[in-house]
């Protein structure tokens, strides 16, 4: 008898173990229980080194299963809008920046809130090494919403800074 209730603890205690390290460890309650969490998560997760995988698990944390990106793309002098899924986002990034750094961080925030939904203007600058000059500004424009004790990110535009189209004074560094 006592061997039967050993082992039947013993296989308890092994299930709970098992049970606790297959939870998901995403989202971290500081990343997505204020704006600042969700916002200063979203510039770490595509901020890495060349050969280091982005931190798309706890990306896709940040977001609603639904969430899209969108921004405009050139082909030919023309402009297009191009919308896409987070996972389409995410392999459309390691193309790009796989081979390379890439350490992308916001300069300016303004945040509007009303009731459950958030809206954040996000002035961001890339560099291709992590304290390298700046090779690409532009602005994020992040929408959100409040549910389940939490911030999701349900869509984020972002256009790039050129010569026919600068920063106004007011979204950048304050």
């Amino acid at each position: 008898m006592n061997n039967i209730v050993f082992s039947f603890a013993v296989l308890l205690i092994f299930a709970i173990v098992i049970n606790a390290q297959q939870k998901p460890k995403y989202p971290l309650a500081d990343d997505v229980s204020t704006i600042d969490g969700i916002m200063d998560a979203s510039y770490e997760v595509v901020s890495s080194q060349a050969g280091v995988a982005k931190q798309w698990e706890r990306d896709q944390s940040l977001h609603d299963p639904n969430a899209v990106y969108a921004f405009q793309q050139i082909n030919d002098g023309k402009p297009r809008w191009v919308t896409m899924s987070l996972k389409e986002f995410h392999y459309l990034t390691d193309e790009i920046y796989a081979k390379s750094d890439f350490f992308e961080s916001e300069v300016n925030r303004e945040v509007r809130i009303f009731g459950n939904i958030a809206h954040v203007w996000s002035t961001y600058e890339s560099r291709l090494k992590k304290n390298g000059p700046v090779v690409k500004r532009g602005i994020n424009s992040v929408q959100l919403y409040y549910s389940q004790n939490r911030w999701w990110i349900i869509s984020w535009t972002f256009d790039r800074e050129t010569d026919q189209n600068k920063i106004p004074k007011s979204f950048d560094r304050n």
